[in-house]
């Protein structure tokens, strides 16, 4: 009895997130330094995701939206391409306060060369965009051929895009992913382990980013936009397994 009563919890558990999920996404691409032309391709990519994968999207650049009430419909919010100071102390608060609660954290490309000033966030997306060199051919390693964002990936991907290298290897803190084979294209200065894509559970909430997504073909490519989708579905809640890394204290 006491065993079928357990599993009756795990199935409305399970339950609830799913219905959860099945909700919405919010994503947010405002800028306040460089602004990629991709941004308007990365949302109705994103859009055609959540069209073929269940849930509602939403796009805005408004960050009033960053507010306890009108964030909480949202399983996820996908920083896409943001850059620069975004959100005031009030809207970082209530984004704090949106993980803390559980939601996600979606980081596509310069949303790590947003909020430097911002060590939480820095946790959150796990390492700051440090520089780049040309756009170029490079091949990427898949290291999680598992995780709902690298599983449909061969395991060594080719393509072109803007390559970050970042202030700090983010390996340690995060669930790397895939990584940047230094040896195929020029300009990389972070030698044989270079993270390009990570997740991980943090302050309460889970957490994807990938540094993939300069260019406005991406948005077109079916495998990266299998990709982005994996990274959403984990990000929002989705029955899709990201291994429990260690735990990364929030610093403030």
């Amino acid at each position: 009895m006491r065993v079928a009563a357990a599993l009756l919890l795990v199935l409305v558990f399970a339950g609830s997130r799913a219905g959860e999920v099945a909700g919405r996404v919010l994503v947010f691409s405002k800028t306040a330094g460089f602004r990629h032309d991709s941004i308007p391709d990365g949302i109705a990519a994103i859009r055609r995701i959540g069209s073929e994968g269940g849930f509602a999207v939403d796009a805005t650049e408004d960050a009033s939206v960053f507010d306890d009430g009108r964030l909480a419909p949202y399983a996820a919010v996908v920083f896409l391409c943001t850059t620069g100071d975004v959100l005031d102390e009030s809207q970082q608060a209530a984004f704090q306060r949106y993980i803390e609660k559980g939601r996600g954290f979606v980081g596509v490309h310069s949303a790590a060369d947003t909020e430097h000033d911002w060590l939480w966030y820095g946790a959150l997306v796990g390492a700051y965009f440090k520089s780049h060199p040309a756009i170029q051919p490079a091949t990427i390693a898949v290291a999680d051929p598992v995780h709902s964002s690298t599983k449909s990936l061969p395991p060594l991907w080719s393509r072109t895009d803007e390559w970050y290298n970042f202030q700090t290897d983010p390996r340690g803190r995060v669930h790397v992913l895939a990584l940047l084979d230094e040896q195929t294209y020029s300009g990389g200065e972070m030698g044989s382990d270079h993270p390009i894509a990570w997740c991980q559970f943090f302050d309460g909430g889970r957490a994807w980013y990938t540094a993939l997504g300069h260019t406005r073909e991406s948005y077109s490519e079916p495998l990266f936009l299998a990709h982005l989708s994996g990274g959403i579905r984990f990000a929002a809640g989705f029955p899709d397994a990201c291994p429990v890394v260690r735990s990364v204290q929030p610093r403030r």
